[in-house]
């Protein structure tokens, strides 16, 4: 089949080719302004290309116009009530005092992060200087004990959610595959997902706390027994999802191509990676997605009671601080984790947009 030459086409010709190879592009790009959330844009585009205005200002209307106007009305509602509202901590801040203390806490961890960087700077000229005066043996690396900056709490709960989160899926698809492929291996896991899946990660942290602290004597080791004791909360309430999905999803594969794998006497292995897996990816997905939504929601509550410094620490510090600003940076902290999930949730939507061919979101 010859390519069309451009050039050999009608100015109308032309300028339709042109349309057409646009649409597509944007065509293109929309998958993934599905995948960012910014589903809006698409009909921007299209109707700026001249592609039915009239449908597209609708499409605009309702994706973009309609949420922009549910916010500001949020936001009106807040500012109005809010003030009525008295707590022991004084009245409910409106979102214009809530901004201020994003700036403020902004401005904070700017001075502490300066202010670590400063440390670290007189450890090194300290230790510089002891080498130089022939006492090596007297050098030390001087942690840095002051306030975490909010930033480095956000950090700090995002890779306490990682890490149980990974966790949580290195126990729950091993499982999920063999309950999906074994009638007898699902009747063993299923009464113990049935028990374990609605017990509370509240239920759960006393006895995580307990056995960590037996098991994890080091003062010293890798991880801090507070960054443990979240993160394995997080992977005991967090791994259900991924393994009934994942179980769901192996054990609906189609029949025929089990019988074909017997009919080629595939291994185990093989039956796993090249049939099992694929065939299950989407459900398995799903899972991993709503495993992150659980395992973040659960870390808050984790990180107050196991004194993780992340934001949940950081909320309950707050709370007891008592200041006339504290319920704004409560509220600021809400916030923060309303948008890092949401962030999340569309990280493992993009991931699964690049390895499986579902539509679920």
């Amino acid at each position: 089949m010859t390519a069309i030459d451009p050039s050999s086409l009608s100015p109308d010709a032309d300028r339709e080719v042109r349309r057409a190879r646009l649409f597509s592009r944007i065509n293109k790009a929309d998958s993934w302004f599905q995948v960012l959330g910014l589903a809006w844009i698409t009909p921007i585009l299209r109707a700026a290309a001249g592609d039915n205005p009239g449908a597209q200002v609708r499409e605009i209307w309702r994706l973009l116009v309609v949420p922009l106007l549910s916010i500001a009305a949020f936001l009106i509602l807040w500012g109005t009530l809010a003030p009525k509202v008295q707590t022991s901590l004084g009245a409910i801040p409106t979102p214009a005092q809530v901004w201020q203390e994003v700036i403020n806490l902004h401005e904070d961890a700017r001075a502490k992060t300066a202010k670590q960087a400063a440390h670290y700077e007189r450890v090194e000229k300290r230790n510089e200087r002891l080498i130089t005066q022939g006492k090596a043996d007297k050098v030390k690396d001087i942690p840095f004990t002051g306030a975490p900056a909010y930033y480095d709490q956000i950090w700090t709960s995002i890779k306490t959610v990682f890490f149980g989160f990974l966790l949580a899926s290195l126990v729950a698809i091993p499982l999920g595959i063999m309950a999906g492929l074994s009638p007898v291996a699902n009747a063993a896991i299923n009464p113990l997902v049935q028990i374990f899946k609605p017990v509370s990660p509240l239920a759960w942290l006393p006895i995580v706390t307990m056995v960590v602290s037996a098991l994890y004597t080091t003062s010293d080791g890798l991880f801090a027994k507070s960054f443990l004791v979240s993160a394995i909360t997080v992977t005991l309430c967090s791994l259900w999802p991924t393994l009934i999905n994942t179980a769901l999803g192996v054990a609906s594969i189609d029949r025929d191509l089990v019988s074909v794998s017997k009919v080629l006497k595939m291994s185990t292995y093989n039956k796993i990676t090249k049939l099992v897996l694929p065939s299950a990816l989407p459900l398995i997905f799903t899972g991993l997605r709503l495993s992150l939504g659980v395992g973040w929601m659960v870390l808050i509550a984790a990180e107050m009671l196991a004194q993780n410094p992340g934001l949940g620490k950081f909320v309950w510090d707050e709370f007891q601080n008592g200041s006339s600003q504290s319920l704004a940076k409560i509220i600021v902290a809400v916030l923060t984790i309303g948008l890092i999930g949401f962030l999340l949730d569309r990280v493992m939507y993009a991931l699964q947009s690049l390895f499986t061919f579902s539509n679920n979101r």
